[in-house]
């Protein structure tokens, strides 16, 4: 499977159209309707703008997780032997669905990736200059996605922004706030695009990358999950792999 490399490097994300079967999408997907407590033929039962639920490692988030086609991606951005499979799917579901109310979780921020000093408080998770802990983040469309379905938004080129804002803070970095603070102002002039796609595809996102939810504005509810993929072994800026390599080429395009 060829991946554009560096489409990946310049615009901080790529589409693996298909990533995993159709029909593997449509049995996670049933599994998360039920674990959602809600129907799919009744809209009276939708009464949040998003429910966040965990897989239990049923087969089809196992075999989602295991695609061939993924590994090559993985092995293509992150390099052969440098990042950890995964199980399961993984990480948290977002079910978005089209009601009123705001989802108050729009706000711009690329995704933390190493505790804190309070572990249980995900406002204190860190990122540093290296990525300590997370060499992708990785979207899982379990359902189609259209321009009015909350498709997630992202600022391209955003996670070149990103880098000179880390330089300074060691390995110990930015807590979440204030880097998502900080890489919105830095990235607000970024052209937005959308992540939309078919059941089945994946958005292989840079970590770095500057994305934010939105209001669903559509009818079909939406079903993603938003899992890390963690690296085998620390990241550098001086690393070999194109993840590795746009750290470097933010690094090299600091404001001055």
């Amino acid at each position: 499977m060829d991946i554009d490399v560096e489409s990946f490097i310049r615009d901080g994300f790529v589409r693996v159209p298909e990533a995993f079967p159709r029909d593997v999408a449509d049995a996670g997907r049933a599994l998360l309707w039920e674990a959602s407590g809600c129907s799919p033929d009744d809209p009276s039962t939708w009464t949040q703008p998003v429910v966040r639920l965990y897989d239990q490692g049923q087969p089809p988030f196992r075999e989602a997780a295991q695609s061939a086609r993924l590994r090559e991606a993985y092995d293509a951005l992150v390099g052969e032997n440098r990042w950890v499979p995964r199980k399961t799917v993984g990480g948290s579901y977002a079910v978005r669905f089209p009601v009123e109310d705001a989802p108050g979780d729009e706000g711009w921020h690329i995704e933390s990736s190493f505790p804190g000093p309070d572990p249980n408080d995900y406002t204190t998770y860190r990122v540093n200059l290296n990525s300590r802990g997370r060499a992708l983040l990785v979207l899982f469309l379990f359902s189609d996605v259209g321009d009015d379905d909350a498709p997630t938004r992202v600022r391209v080129g955003s996670h070149l922004d990103v880098p000179p804002l880390l330089e300074h803070a060691g390995d110990d970095g930015l807590a979440f706030m204030e880097i998502a603070k900080r890489a919105d102002a830095a990235s607000e002039y970024r052209e937005v695009a959308f992540a939309t796609g078919r059941a089945g595809d994946v958005y292989l996102c840079h970590p770095f990358l500057v994305h934010a939810a939105q209001r669903h504005q559509g009818r079909t509810v939406k079903f993603m999950a938003q899992p890390g993929l963690e690296p085998a072994v620390p990241l550098s800026v001086d690393g070999p792999s194109p993840v590795e390599r746009a750290i470097k080429l933010g690094l090299a395009n600091r404001p001055v």
